[in-house]
C-alpha cells in the first residue's frame, strides 16, 4: 500500500523521475523494525532524475490481525521530504498529501 500511495503522487513522481524503481530492502538496518503491534520500514527507491527512500509506519491492534498503514514520506537524496499519507493523530482520519 505504501508503494501504491508513491506510484498515486505528482509531486514525488516528478521528483524521482519515470520509470521508477523499488530496490530491495535492508532488512538488518535500524531503520527497519517490525514487532507484534509496530513496524517501520525504509524502501530504496529510485527514478531518472533522483533516488531517495520511502519511510512507511504502519500500526495493528492485534497479532494476526490487517496492518493499517499510518504514514508514508519520501525522503530524496537531497535530504528533501514529500509526505505521501498520513493518518491524522487526533481522529484516525486519512489525511492524503497531494
Amino acid at each position: 500500500m505504501a508503494l501504491e500511495q508513491l506510484h498515486s503522487h505528482p509531486e514525488a513522481l516528478e521528483a524521482l523521475g519515470t520509470p521508477l524503481h523499488v530496490h530491495y530492502l535492508q532488512l538488518p538496518s535500524k531503520h527497519n523494525f517490525v514487532d507484534i503491534t509496530v513496524a517501520w520500514l525504509k524502501i530504496p527507491v529510485s527514478g531518472s532524475k533522483s533516488e531517495g527512500h520511502v519511510y512507511t509506519r504502519s500500526t495493528r491492534v492485534a497479532p494476526f490481525q490487517r496492518w493499517q498503514l499510518q504514514e508514508v514520506v519520501l525522503e530524496l537524496k537531497d535530504g528533501q521530504k514529500i509526505p505521501l499519507f498520513m493518518v491524522s493523530e487526533k481522529n484516525g482520519d486519512i489525511v492524503k498529501k497531494e
